[in-house]
């Protein structure tokens, strides 16, 4: 096959990475998309240990192709990481008991053309087969057009290629762990950088609310003074059809004897255009920072989560309650978050 006349810098660097890394970063094409007369590959990396039994932190990012800078901040982790094997015992330490997974850039067809969607019209994150209860018109999902944002896909049709791929790596290698945890990496909400969970179908409770708020007051406590997050539901703000994380966190229920939280990165875009209005002028200036200061701040603010996220993982059996401690952290959840449903109320 020829070489592609089109470029992708982040596919580049990605690539470029797996080869600085050697055999520690293990790397398979789990999937290509079309785009452009070629077939663009989509990744999965692992890192850390092989034991089946090990916890396991996925990062995902570029689901939606306008929304780069989720790509950008998992490659500028990924690096630190290739970088530290050199030389950090700490994490060569950590990484014997765990392993992180990255999906870094999962729609590279969508973010080569410049658009939310992939190059079939769809947008990967409507297009799980779920129905919400009371979505939003046209953004929490349709089926009128691929020309319109949001579309969720032809009814009867299979999952998009790149949303199955992604689905398939999270059940084979995520959900079949005694614990698991994943983050998915976007950007365009509010002025403030968010950590949504499931639903986003419903109002109605996830089932693993307890540890969600458990993990949120872990992160509280241990870093009070990077409170830069809001973390809540993503239901709190508004209802989609076709959630990939809903329906994951569902499948993940057929064994109640597993733990999986999924979370989202929702970084606050509208913070970058209040700096420098001037960029909504830009293609991607709505979802991604232009100035390179704030790119570079962008690149490092969440480092931190990062790191945190992998440690919690390690950790799990000392945080996660149990018992009557699970059923007052699902009340607390509740109270805390009240526009979500009690159990009784379901």
């Amino acid at each position: 096959m020829s070489k592609p006349s089109l470029a992708l810098r982040e596919l580049d660097e990605l690539e470029t990475l797996i080869g600085r890394a050697g055999p520690a970063l293990r790397s398979e094409v789990v999937c290509q998309a079309d785009y452009g007369g070629h077939r663009w590959p989509i990744h999965c990396l692992e890192l850390g240990s092989r034991d089946p039994d090990v916890p396991v932190v996925g990062f995902f990012g570029g689901i939606h192709g306008v929304e780069r800078i989720g790509t950008q901040v998992l490659l500028a982790y990924l690096h630190t990481l290739v970088e530290r094997l050199r030389w950090d015992e700490e994490l060569d330490h950590s990484l014997r008991r765990v392993r992180l997974l990255f999906m870094p850039l999962i729609n590279p067809g969508g973010m080569l053309a410049e658009t939310r969607a992939n190059p079939a019209g769809v947008d990967l994150m409507r297009n799980a087969p779920v129905d919400a209860e009371d979505p939003h018109p046209l953004l929490g999902g349709h089926r009128l057009s691929p020309r319109l944002p949001w579309f969720r896909g032809k009814p009867g049709e299979p999952m998009q290629p790149e949303a199955a791929a992604m689905c398939r790596v999270v059940e084979e290698r995520m959900l079949t762990q005694s614990f698991s945890l994943a983050l998915d990496c976007h950007s365009g909400f509010g002025v403030r950088d968010q950590i949504w969970f499931p639903y986003a179908r419903t109002a109605r409770p996830i089932d693993c609310l307890g540890e969600l708020y458990a993990l949120r007051s872990l992160f509280r406590a241990t870093h009070p003074h990077h409170n830069i997050y809001v973390i809540e539901p993503q239901a709190r703000h508004y209802t989609t059809h076709g959630d990939l994380w809903d329906y994951l966190y569902d499948r993940s229920r057929e064994q109640p004897q597993r733990l999986f939280l999924p979370l989202t990165l929702e970084m606050g875009s509208w913070l970058w255009l209040k700096k420098n209005p001037k960029q909504i002028f830009r293609p991607l200036g709505i979802f991604n920072p232009i100035m390179p200061h704030r790119l570079q701040r962008t690149l490092r603010r969440h480092l931190t989560l990062f790191e945190f996220l992998l440690r919690a993982a390690v950790s799990h059996q000392r945080w996660r309650p149990e018992g009557e401690q699970r059923r007052l952290l699902n009340q607390a959840a509740i109270d805390y978050w009240p526009s979500i449903l009690s159990y009784e109320d379901q």
